[in-house]
């Protein structure tokens, strides 16, 4: 069942005003009850974006089209009998911002594509470090702390995932993107105003994220559910195809760095403590083979790995 209820719009220009405390307890309400909520007045330049998509556009039809018709008949996925659930109906590529750049290694990029996905980039990080700070005022946490933990030893990890959903001659056989929940921290998308199809997992239902234009969603990803001791949740989310148009998605992931320690933060424990503690890298480790599968197992499987290395640290790192 697919449901047509209120999406949490934040307009985040009422944080310097008289409604800062209420738009404050919106976005509180949005992490506890949706794991997603969709920034309005958020700063990024409009002319910036509507650059962005126009060359993302161009450069999907230029050089990734055809590749993917290619991929589509390689997979056999060109005539689509039968329902699909092994593979995504999406072309993408990725760009690494932190903690190094290979925004010059992309091929087929042109320089103004690069700059202005530089200049985008460095935005994107500079937003989701103030939304990060806003959620530590949420939580009771000091300023800083989520990017303390997310920090590690060299930084936090940012990258952004290109992705272009064409047109599907049966949307009901195959996702644009199966149901997953995200591994990471924070996560910024930029999406297509006009082509629909992201939902998400509310109460057991589906319900649509709304294209607006200009907008950035924000959705939080498993690490903020560990440290906010599941005060804040990821939340179940997918991409449906659709019979027209080719829809547009630019998500931006700022994530602890691989060796970041992720734990629940101690005021948010309480009498216990319902998540594992480890290192980001080990999550992602396994996250790779399980992205399609319930986040409740990975976390369990953590918490193995943590009781493993407090018996037997040597054995566990030999077997992890």
């Amino acid at each position: 069942m697919e449901m047509n209820i209120k999406f949490p719009v934040i307009d985040l220009s009422k944080l310097n005003g008289e409604e800062r405390d209420q738009t404050m307890a919106l976005i509180d309400d949005a992490c506890q009850n949706w794991g997603f909520f969709e920034l309005v007045n958020h700063g990024l330049p409009y002319d910036l974006m509507d650059n962005i998509e126009r060359m993302t556009k161009e450069h999907y039809k230029k050089h990734m089209e055809q590749k993917f018709k290619e991929m589509l008949r390689s997979k056999g996925l060109d005539t689509l009998e039968t329902e699909v659930e092994d593979v995504d109906w999406e072309s993408t590529f990725y760009l690494r911002h932190l903690p190094q750049s290979n925004l010059y290694d992309i091929p087929d990029m042109s320089n103004e594509y690069r700059l202005a996905m530089k200049d985008f980039g460095k935005r994107l990080e500079i937003l989701a470090e103030e939304l990060l700070d806003l959620l530590c005022e949420n939580l009771g946490l000091e300023k800083g702390y989520l990017k303390k933990v997310f920090h590690g030893t060299t930084g936090p990890t940012f990258a952004t995932k290109l992705s272009n959903y064409p047109p599907c001659p049966k949307p009901e056989m195959i996702k644009g993107l199966r149901a997953h929940t995200d591994a990471g921290g924070l996560i910024l998308l930029f999406q297509d105003d006009k082509v629909s199809g992201l939902q998400l997992l509310k109460d057991g239902d589906w319900v649509d994220v709304p294209p607006l234009k200009h907008s950035i969603v924000i959705n939080l990803g498993d690490q903020l559910e560990v440290i906010t001791n599941g005060k804040y949740k990821s939340v179940v989310h997918r991409v449906m195809t659709q019979k027209e148009g080719n829809r547009m998605s630019i998500a931006s992931f700022y994530n602890p760095g691989s060796d970041a320690e992720i734990s629940p933060a101690t005021s948010l424990v309480g009498k216990d403590s319902k998540y594992p503690s480890f290192v980001f890298d080990d999550y992602m480790k396994l996250y790779a083979g399980l992205k399609f599968q319930p986040k409740e197992p990975r976390f369990e499987a953590m918490k193995n790995a943590e009781a493993a290395a407090d018996l037997n640290p040597v054995a566990a790192v030999e077997t992890f």
